[in-house]
């Protein structure tokens, strides 16, 4: 097995360990080493590693079949569509296979519909600087961080980049040739920064008011992860397009475009397509996980755990002068520290506890959300034994 990893291209910089299977909150390698994991697979894993309910539906879906193209309907889909479009207050969607893939369909669909409602010199897309949209050409474009970017120029044309958290910035920038707005109501990989309340409503009005199309990318912060079912559930706003993913499938890789029924009318058949978009598999997936987040049980324990981890958090904080500031919501969190962080995950990684950064001076705390406090708790204790 070692000699197979050189066969791996190297994009990421992986640590040395084998994982051979999950069990609950916990990644367990070839050796029978047990990791506490507050990773999850960067916010993917949300029913943790042995979801009885998640694994039976996968089995029953392999034993009838695994894929169904879009030419027609299949059941699974249907019922996932549904179940998707009332969770999210939205009333269309185009399921696909990632985030980044989500971001791409819902650029493509706003374009589209400038130009649906008569406005052909509308193209331009403004997002926000230390923003993170994906890797694909054109989501990598539309991210504000430019150390993403190096080496890919000439990037996407007609995407301009603004200060977060400022309305003026982008009032300044849109323009006749403006068709929407992107942006993340928690920036995860800038470093669990969150955006004012006023600035959503803002962004909001401003969006109403130029007849743009305002974009959030949910990515991350979807599915439960904040406590609500999306983060812009937080404010009394509401989008005109959500790009979805990570912890949708709980594992199994897939994304999804909503949009209002006024909006969703910019694409027509042709005009976008995903070829495993929708699969019977991956929605059955979909299915199990969104009947878990929705409970109302479910979210209070989100909930509850998320104020759980905010306390424990807190008292490192008083603790241990490196950690500058506490962010974040529901179970989504990091820590700002004075100190490089990339340290600290090592050590916490040779202590068995999987932590990840954000941004350049954050870690970041995204459990599975079945997470209980005891494992809130090993979690404080490895760090309190690493920051010491």
């Amino acid at each position: 097995m070692e000699a197979n990893k050189t066969c791996i291209m190297h994009t990421y910089n992986q640590l040395p360990n084998i994982f051979t299977h999950g069990e609950d909150v916990y990644l367990i390698d070839q050796e029978g080493n047990r990791y506490l994991d507050f990773v999850a697979g960067i916010a993917v894993n949300a029913l943790g590693y042995s979801h009885q309910g998640l694994k039976d539906a996968l089995h029953q879906q392999v034993d009838e079949f695994l894929h169904c193209s879009n030419l027609y309907y299949n059941d699974e889909q249907l019922k996932a569509a549904k179940k998707i479009t009332e969770a999210t207050k939205m009333d269309r969607v185009f399921f696909c296979n990632s985030g980044t893939e989500a971001v791409e369909a819902s650029l493509k669909l706003a374009r589209k519909y400038a130009k649906f409602k008569g406005h052909n010199e509308r193209y331009e897309i403004i997002t926000m600087k230390n923003s993170f949209h994906g890797r694909t050409l054109g989501a990598i474009s539309a991210t504000g961080q430019t150390k993403y970017q190096d080496g890919l120029n000439p990037l996407l044309p007609g995407i301009q980049h603004v200060t977060y958290n400022d309305i003026d910035a982008l009032k300044e920038a849109v323009s006749d040739i403006t068709c929407g707005v992107m942006m993340e109501v928690i920036q995860g990989e800038g470093g669990i920064i969150q955006a004012d309340a006023a600035y959503i409503q803002a962004v909001r009005d401003l969006c109403d008011e130029k007849g743009l199309v305002l974009i959030f990318d949910e990515v991350q912060t979807g599915i439960g992860r904040t406590g609500e079912v999306c983060a812009y559930m937080h404010h009394d706003v509401k989008p005109d397009i959500i790009a979805l993913a990570k912890g949708l499938g709980g594992g199994v890789p897939v994304g999804a475009m909503l949009a209002t029924k006024e909006v969703a009318q910019g694409f027509k058949p042709g005009d976008h397509a995903a070829t495993f978009g929708g699969n019977p598999l991956a929605m059955s997936a979909v299915n199990v996980v969104l009947d878990q987040v929705m409970s109302d049980e479910f979210m209070t324990h989100i909930q509850e755990m998320g104020d759980y981890l905010s306390e424990q958090l807190e008292q490192l904080q008083a603790d241990f002068s490196c950690i500058e500031e506490i962010r974040g919501l529901g179970l989504m969190k990091g820590i700002a520290l004075n100190i490089p962080p990339i340290d600290v995950v090592k050590k916490a990684y040779d202590k068995k506890l999987l932590i990840v950064g954000a941004g350049s001076n954050v870690i970041r705390f995204v459990p599975p959300l079945v997470v209980q406090k005891e494992h809130i708790d090993a979690c404080i204790h490895i760090l309190r034994e690493v920051l010491s």
